[in-house]
C-alpha cells in the first residue's frame, strides 16, 4: 500500500454513501452500491479522466488506507481500474496530481509503434522501463528502447534547451499548479508590442521607482521584465514563473498559495504594480478635484488629464490608460454632477438573459407509457414550479400534481420543493417529474419506489444473517392516498405500476414498507434475470421539443459596449452623497467614453451575482479582429487631423474555459514580429486560425490603434501540414517538469 497516495473517487457515489452510513440502516435505499467512477471518465474504452474536473464538485481525494477498506466492503464496478495518484511534496505546496504527464512511448526500431502510459513528475527511469515489462514488450526491443528515451530525456534537460532557437515571443509558460489565470493575463500583456519593446530595450531601468509608498519597490516590474526577455529570447520552448510567481504573492496576498484565481483579477493587479513600480513622479502632490459646475467638456477633461499626470505617469500610462466622462443625476433636486476620471481597461456588461433551457425526463401515472424527454424553456430567476408550470403546457398534467427529483445511481439523489430556486438544479443533473394520483382524495403520500438485486449469499459477517443488496433499473415516485397505504393495497398498485417492465408478476419474490417514505422492492437474481425486461426498462421517448436545436445566444461586442454607456440607477449598497441635498441618493449613472489609449483592453464581465444566482454566461460575443470602430462611442469628436484615428486591430485574448467555481484559462496572441497567431495552453503553443478565435471562452480582449500597429518585420512560419494539430512545441525546459499535467487540490 502506498503511503503517498490518494484516490479519486466520484463525489455523488461519495456523498450516497455518507448519507448510508449516517442513516445506520443495512437495508436503507441509500445503500450505493458498487464504487462507480463512471462520470469522471470521457469514455470507459479508454477510462481517460474528463478535462477539468473538480475536486469537490466532481470528485473527491481520499487517503489510500479508507480507499481499500470502502474498496473491501463494496467491491468496484468491472473493469474499472482504481484511479490511484501520487502526493507530490513542491515547494511551499503538497499537491496531488490528477492528472498525471502522459507520455507517448516508442520502439527506435520501429517509430509507429507506440504506447501512452501516464506517469508522474517524481518517477524516475526504471519506472518507464518496469512499465515496458508489464506493456509485454520484447526484451530485445527493451533495450534499444530504454537507451532511446534515457537519450531523449537527457537531451531536454541539457542539450536541447542550449541549442534551441524559436520565435521570439513563441514561448509557453508553466503551470505551477492552478496557474493558468496568470500564464494567460502574462501571454496577453507579452504579446502587446509597446510594454514589451519598452521591457526588452531595458527603458524600464532608468525608471525604477524604489521609493514610491504605493509600488513594491521595483520588484513586480524586475521580476516582470525577467520574465519577458527569457519568453522574448527565442531560446525556450517554455519558462517556468516561479520568482514573478512568489513575488506576485508577496504583494498580494490574494494570490498566495495555488488556488484558481481571475485572470481579470490578476492583470489588475499587474497593471498598477508595473505603473507604480515605474512611476516617473517621484513625490506625488495633493490635488483637490473639482466638478465641472457647467464648464464646457472639453476644459474639464483636459483639466483632468493634467492632474492624472501630475500624479500618475508611466508607461502604463502612456500605453493603457483613457478617459472617461461620469455624469451623476440626482432623482430629487435633480443637481448634476460630471467629472472626467481615467480608466485602464473596459468592463463591459453582457446582455442577460431572463430565460433557461432545461431537459427533463417525465415519467406518466400511465404504465404503459414510456418516459419522455422534453425540452423546456423556464424563468432563469424562477422557482421549481415554473418547472412544473413549463412541463404542464406540454403534458396537460396540472403542475401542483407532479414531483421533481435528481436521480442518479437508481434512486432520488434529492427530491425538490415546490418553491425552490431552480438555481439548485445543474445543468448536468439528470431531473425527472413525476404525476401523482391525480383521481383521489384525502391527504396523500409521496413514496419512492426502488429496484434491488438481492445477492445469492447471505452477509454473516455483518452479523444481521441479511442478503445484501444493489439498486438496478430506474427509481419511481408514487403519491398514494395515506388510506390506501396498506400491503395488499401498495402490493396491487405496484404490479400495476411496473407491468410494462415485468414479464412475469411472480418476478417479485416480495415488498415491504417501511416507517421512512419508500418502497422497496427486492429481486432473486435469477428471478431478476428470467423476468425483468432490462433493455425495456431503459429506453424513453425524445419529444419533439428535443428536436429544436439549442440556439446558444450571440452578441455584437458593440452592444456590450453600448450597455456599458447606457444610463444605470445606483445599487441601494453603493449610492452617492449629494452635495445639494446633504444626504446619500439612488442617483441615476451615465458613462461615457472620452479618449481612448493606444491599447484597449475589454473585460466581457461573464460572472453575473445577482440576487437570484451566480452564473457564468457563456454568450458568444462577436468581436471584430480588425477594424474595431470607435468613432461612433466616442463623446469627443475628433477636431483636427492631429487627433488619433478610432479604429483598432485584435492582438490577444484571454479565454476562460468552465464554470464558476472552476476551469482552465487560455490564451490567443499575435506575434509582433512575424504576425502569426498563436494559441497559448501553459507550456503548449500551436499555430491558430484567425477563425478559431472567437468563442464563447473570449474573456479579455486587447486591442491596439491601427495607427501604432507595426507591420510584421520577419516572414510568418509555414505550418507543416504533417504535423499535428500545427504543434509548435509543447516541452518544458526543465523535462518532467510540466506542470500543466500536475495540479493542486483545486483542478486547473
Amino acid at each position: 500500500m502506498c503511503l503517498y497516495c490518494r484516490y479519486l473517487l466520484d463525489k455523488r457515489w461519495y456523498d450516497q454513501w455518507k448519507e448510508y452510513v449516517h442513516a445506520g440502516d443495512q437495508n436503507s435505499s441509500s445503500y450505493p452500491g458498487k464504487i462507480d467512477n463512471t462520470e469522471l471518465y470521457e469514455d470507459l474504452d479508454s477510462y481517460h479522466l474528463k478535462e477539468r474536473l473538480s475536486e469537490n464538485e466532481d470528485f473527491v481525494l481520499v487517503p489510500a488506507e479508507a480507499w481499500h477498506k470502502l474498496l473491501s466492503w463494496y467491491d468496484m464496478m468491472d473493469n474499472q481500474p482504481p484511479l490511484e495518484r501520487k502526493v507530490v511534496d513542491l515547494p511551499s505546496t503538497v499537491k496531488v496530481e490528477v492528472y498525471p504527464v502522459e507520455i507517448y512511448l516508442c520502439l527506435s526500431s520501429n517509430m509507429e509503434s507506440t504506447v501512452s502510459a501516464c506517469f508522474s513528475r517524481a518517477d524516475k527511469i526504471r519506472e518507464y522501463r518496469l512499465l515496458m515489462d508489464r506493456k509485454t514488450l520484447k526484451r530485445h526491443f527493451y533495450w534499444i528502447f530504454g537507451i532511446y528515451m534515457e537519450f531523449c530525456v537527457s537531451r531536454r534537460n541539457s542539450a536541447d534547451e542550449d541549442s534551441y532557437r524559436g520565435p521570439p515571443g513563441v514561448c509557453g509558460l508553466t503551470n505551477l499548479g492552478n496557474t493558468c489565470f496568470m500564464n494567460s493575463a502574462l501571454q496577453c500583456l507579452s504579446n502587446t508590442p509597446p510594454l514589451t519593446e519598452y521591457f526588452l530595450r531595458n527603458s524600464y531601468l532608468e525608471e525604477l521607482n524604489f521609493t514610491n509608498p504605493l509600488g513594491m519597490k521595483g520588484e513586480i516590474a524586475e521580476a516582470y521584465a525577467d520574465v519577458i526577455k527569457q519568453m522574448w529570447s527565442g531560446r525556450h520552448y517554455s519558462v517556468v514563473p516561479r520568482v514573478f510567481k512568489t513575488k506576485v504573492g508577496h504583494f498580494a496576498s490574494q494570490f498566495l498559495g495555488y488556488q484558481q484565481h481571475d485572470s481579470q483579477e490578476l492583470l489588475s493587479f499587474l497593471l498598477d504594480g508595473l505603473h507604480e513600480d515605474l512611476n516617473r513622479v517621484k513625490k506625488k502632490e495633493y490635488i483637490e478635484l473639482r466638478d465641472a459646475d457647467g464648464r464646457p467638456d472639453q476644459e474639464v477633461a483636459e483639466e483632468a488629464w493634467r492632474n492624472h499626470l501630475r500624479r500618475n505617469d508611466s508607461v502604463i500610462v502612456d500605453t493603457f490608460h483613457g478617459l472617461f466622462k461620469s455624469t451623476l443625476v440626482c432623482p430629487e433636486c435633480n443637481k448634476v454632477s460630471v467629472t472626467f476620471d481615467p480608466f485602464c481597461y473596459l468592463s463591459v456588461p453582457l446582455p442577460v438573459s431572463k430565460e433557461r433551457v432545461m431537459e427533463v425526463f417525465y415519467v406518466s401515472l400511465d404504465p404503459t407509457a414510456k418516459p419522455t424527454q422534453y425540452r423546456l424553456i423556464v424563468p432563469k430567476a424562477g422557482q421549481v414550479i415554473d418547472l412544473c408550470t413549463a412541463l404542464s403546457q406540454a403534458t396537460g398534467v396540472p403542475p401542483n400534481q407532479m414531483a421533481v427529483a435528481d436521480v442518479f445511481n437508481h434512486r432520488f439523489y434529492r427530491i425538490y420543493q415546490a418553491d425552490e430556486s431552480l438555481s439548485c438544479i445543474l445543468d448536468r443533473d439528470d431531473i425527472f417529474l413525476s404525476s401523482g394520483c391525480v383521481d383521489q382524495e384525502g391527504e396523500e403520500v409521496v413514496m419512492a419506489i426502488y429496484m434491488r438485486e438481492r445477492s445469492h449469499y447471505r452477509d454473516y459477517g455483518s452479523g444481521s444473517n441479511s442478503y445484501s443488496t444493489s439498486l438496478f433499473g430506474h427509481p419511481l415516485l408514487i403519491s398514494v392516498p395515506r388510506a390506501q397505504c396498506t400491503r395488499e393495497d401498495l402490493y396491487q398498485l405496484l404490479l400495476k405500476r411496473l407491468a410494462i417492465n415485468v414479464l412475469a408478476l411472480n418476478g417479485m419474490t416480495h415488498c415491504f414498507c417501511l416507517a421512512q417514505p419508500y418502497i422497496a422492492i427486492d429481486w432473486d437474481p435469477d428471478m431478476k434475470k428470467k423476468y425483468y425486461n432490462e433493455n425495456e426498462a431503459e429506453k424513453y421517448i425524445k419529444h419533439q421539443s428535443m428536436d429544436v436545436p439549442h440556439q446558444q445566444i450571440t452578441v455584437q461586442l458593440q452592444e456590450c459596449i453600448e450597455l456599458f454607456t447606457t444610463v444605470e440607477t445606483l445599487e441601494e449598497e453603493n449610492p452617492w452623497y449629494c452635495p445639494t441635498c446633504k444626504k446619500h441618493q439612488l442617483a441615476t449613472k451615465k458613462l461615457d467614453l472620452w479618449s481612448l489609449p493606444e491599447v484597449l483592453i475589454i473585460h466581457l464581465k461573464r460572472f453575473s451575482y445577482t440576487k437570484y444566482s451566480r452564473e457564468k454566461l457563456d454568450t458568444i460575443v462577436e468581436f471584430p479582429l480588425r477594424d474595431l470602430d470607435f468613432s461612433g462611442f466616442l463623446l469627443k469628436k475628433t477636431v483636427n487631423s492631429t487627433e488619433p484615428p478610432c479604429r483598432y486591430d485584435l492582438i490577444s485574448v484571454s479565454n476562460h474555459y468552465g464554470g464558476l467555481r472552476d476551469g482552465h484559462y487560455t490564451s490567443y496572441a499575435r506575434n509582433k514580429d512575424n504576425g502569426q497567431w498563436y494559441y497559448f495552453d501553459d507550456s503548449k503553443v500551436t499555430y491558430a486560425r484567425e477563425e478559431q478565435i472567437v468563442t464563447s471562452a473570449a474573456y479579455l480582449l486587447f486591442y491596439q490603434r491601427q495607427d501604432k500597429i507595426r507591420q510584421p518585420t520577419v516572414p510568418p512560419p509555414v505550418p507543416s501540414s504533417s504535423q499535428p494539430e500545427n504543434h509548435v512545441s509543447s516541452q518544458t525546459h526543465d523535462g518532467m517538469d510540466g506542470a500543466s499535467s500536475c495540479v493542486s487540490m483545486e483542478t486547473d
